[in-house]
């Protein structure tokens, strides 16, 4: 027979196993998506300018600019601009697909923040070497605590 103890117990075990899907539990390791996405390959901290606040009073809009030092010619072009950040939920927050007919190599937007991080922009050029950029970013009110 199985008292109402047994039945809380039983019900609290099914919850415990289902909570990381409903709190957006990581799938990666931090970095986990930069060695994703370049494959292993070495990225150097050059050509790339990434600009954004050091502190954000709320992490629901940080404003975030990415340049990069590049003629944007059909010989040497921006390929893609991700950001990354790895106390997010989902460590990769945006991505951005160029080409030589972008005419610049630079884009801006607003990301969301979890909380307190370092911020990376990882660019691929179109000769498959990776550059990138970091910014350390105090969050005072953090976002993505719903899971979104």
């Amino acid at each position: 027979m199985i008292t109402r103890r047994h039945f809380i117990a039983m019900l609290g075990s099914c919850f415990a196993l289902l909570v990381p899907g409903f709190v957006g539990a990581k799938t990666t390791t931090p970095g986990g998506a930069q060695r994703a996405l370049t494959g292993g390959a070495k990225a150097t901290r050059d050509r790339v300018t990434l600009t954004m606040p050091g502190i954000a009073e709320n992490g629901l809009s940080v404003f975030t600019t990415v340049e990069v030092a590049s003629p944007m010619s059909a010989q040497d072009y921006v390929k893609t601009i991700h950001l990354l950040a790895e106390k997010n939920p989902r460590e990769q927050v945006a991505s951005f697909h160029l080409g030589p007919r972008a005419g610049r190599a630079k884009v801006a937007t607003n990301i969301r923040l979890a909380a307190s991080q370092q911020v990376t922009a990882l660019v691929e050029m179109n000769d498959g070497s990776f550059w990138f950029d970091t910014r350390d970013v105090v969050v005072t009110i953090a976002a993505c605590v719903d899971g979104g």
